[in-house]
């Protein structure tokens, strides 16, 4: 998934750092701070770099090692923090880590930023006061609308440039278009119908996301992963590679990419110790992840669109796409394979594998819980009821097998439903809330029928425009890349399972992993072992291409050649699965 809208969230982050608990809730644990001169400033606290993961360790660091017991300040001299504090000392009720001191703010003034910042908003406060102009709004629709989709997209793609959050900016668009699209339609009657059965599809998508990443953080709590990463024992160089990227490949084909990706590096770490080597194969691990979520309908957020809306169906997906995907990344381990970095390297055990035991009932759960997420399609075929609510019943066992087993016991609540559902990725979630809804205005106005039947006569091969997509979603992320296409083309241009729509669910997974900033899985490396983009680009970008392009080459001989890509006497195996 490319750059702006896979940045880490917070709180994905700090579950890669093991701090899992929400910023004022960890403030709330951390023991008292002894106004010393060894205790840190509140205003450095008050600093932007507190949301910096190595700091907030470092504070906590020095919070444990200072002496509850140290002397008070002199009575005679101001403490350092005075404006923070009450008459008793105490820290005034609206002092918070949120706070700026003016010292801060007054070293980190940045008058262009600001000013940039500045022609923004008046940017976007110009774009609304159009849409309050009903007249033109009503004859130029469409020009309208295309405006406010450019100008928010470009507040999400600079995100952090401006410091304007992503999900802020796509409900905020959203809801621009909609009230555009209200004014431009034949009656308000009328754009009602198109949002509600545009809601009703977002929602689909929405309900299953917050199922299927809770569970995932269930498992998580209950170090279920480990069953997965403690059965990894080899140090051989070329064979770690190997092993790492197609444990992360079939990993990925269950859990998303970005899941994998921080349970994968976290492992790594453990194995590896800091290196080129280890850098490499943290690129690996991206690779594979995007791979491994292209061929299942619930490895990738896009596959699982394409997945409910009918474009594909689960037994035709992993017959097409598993050779391609595999392909796309047997090419990158077999060049990196030749690489110095891996011939020159030799790796050690680490005593650090074995300090850490599972938690308890942990295997349960795991199963439970990996179960419920395959167990999706199966459901869906067999009910022929959404997958929603599929994994919204998996989501209920696995919630009262998770009270049963920890009943009675206080001191359990992380490893319980409440506790995982605050540590979600809510605000991601709300991201695709945003972009989906904004996406089904866009459709709803005849705007995204438009560019097809523009695409259409400029560049009438779909293998092309399927490729391109792939290319685009390495700078631009795939979700909204996706869902553009599914509303240019529908099932009668493109039946189910045709080509065309299993292309697009291959290169919208696979073409993020050409940069890092591409895909969830790229951002999270990036995060978590601070990899340069232009190391990645060097060293990876051309393995990750080359991949990519032998996939589509291998999808292609095989749709011509009429190969089966799938052995028949598995397809036998599983025959409540057609036509799912």
């Amino acid at each position: 998934m490319a750059f702006s809208s896979h940045l880490l969230s917070s709180q994905t982050f700090f579950k890669a750092h093991n701090l899992g608990l929400p910023l004022r809730q960890r403030q709330s644990v951390l023991p008292p701070l002894p106004l010393t001169s060894a205790t840190p400033s509140l205003k450095k606290l008050s600093s932007p770099q507190w949301r910096d993961v190595g700091f907030i360790a470092r504070v906590e660091e020095k919070a444990k090692t200072s002496s509850p017991f140290s002397p008070d300040p002199d009575p005679g001299t101001e403490p350092p923090d005075y404006e923070l504090l009450d008459e008793s000392g105490n820290c005034d009720p609206l002092c918070s880590v949120d706070d700026v001191s003016s010292q801060y703010f007054e070293a980190n003034y940045q008058p262009k930023t600001d000013l940039f910042k500045a022609l923004v908003v008046f940017g976007l406060a110009f774009a609304g006061t159009a849409a309050i102009n009903h007249s033109w709004v009503a004859a130029n629709q469409n020009v309208a609308m295309v405006l406010v989709f450019i100008l928010g997209y470009a507040g999400i793609i600079f995100e952090e440039s401006l410091a304007f959050n992503k999900s802020g900016v796509g409900l905020l668009m959203a809801v621009c278009l909609w009230v555009i699209r209200s004014i431009g339609a034949p009656s308000t009657e009328i754009a009602v119908t198109e949002l509600t059965r545009a809601n009703a599809e977002v929602s689909e998508i929405v309900y299953f996301l917050l199922g299927a990443m809770t569970i995932v953080e269930i498992v998580d709590a209950h170090q279920g992963f480990k069953l997965v990463t403690d059965n990894i024992t080899t140090r051989n160089p070329r064979t770690l590679l190997w092993v790492i990227g197609f444990v992360t490949f079939f990993l990925s084909s269950v859990l998303d990419n970005l899941t994998s990706t921080i349970v994968m590096v976290s492992l790594l770490r453990k194995l590896v110790p800091p290196s080129e080597y280890r850098k490499l194969l943290g690129a690996v691990i991206v690779i594979a992840a995007n791979a491994g979520g292209a061929w299942t309908p619930i490895g990738d957020v896009t596959t699982t669109m394409l997945w409910i809306h009918g474009q594909i169906s689960t037994l035709n997906i992993m017959k097409g796409l598993f050779v391609p995907s595999v392909i796309s990344l047997a090419v990158p381990l077999s060049l990196m394979s030749l690489t110095s970095e891996v011939n020159g390297s030799s790796q050690k055990s680490s005593s650090l594998l074995a300090s850490e035991q599972m938690a308890p009932r942990g295997q349960l759960v795991f199963g439970v819980g990996l179960g419920a997420l395959v167990f999706v399609p199966v459901f869906k075929a067999l009910t022929g009821l959404p997958p929603y609510i599929g994994i919204l019943l998996g989501l209920g066992v696995l919630w009262i097998l998770t009270d049963a087993i920890h009943y009675g016991e206080s001191g359990r609540q992380k490893l319980k439903v409440p506790q995982a559902l605050s540590r979600i990725d809510t605000q991601g979630v709300l991201f695709f809330l945003g972009i989906l809804l904004s996406v089904g205005s866009l459709e709803a106005a005849g705007v995204l029928r438009e560019l097809a039947n523009y695409l259409d006569q400029h560049i009438p091969n779909i293998e092309l425009i399927a490729s391109a997509i792939g290319v685009a979603s390495a700078v631009i992320d795939n979700v909204p890349l996706v869902a553009a296409t599914m509303g240019m083309y529908d099932l009668t241009s493109f039946p189910q399972d045709s080509e065309f729509w299993q292309l697009i669910a291959f290169c919208a997974g696979t073409g993020g992993s050409m940069l890092i900033i591409g895909s969830a899985a790229g951002v999270a490396f990036m995060g978590m072992e601070k990899i340069d983009f232009f190391w990645y680009l060097r060293k990876v970008s051309g393995f990750a291409f080359a991949g990519y392009a032998a996939g589509i080459i291998t999808y292609l001989a095989a749709q011509n050649l009429h190969l089966p890509v799938l052995p028949d006497s598995v397809v036998a195996q599983i025959p409540f699965l057609s036509g799912s």
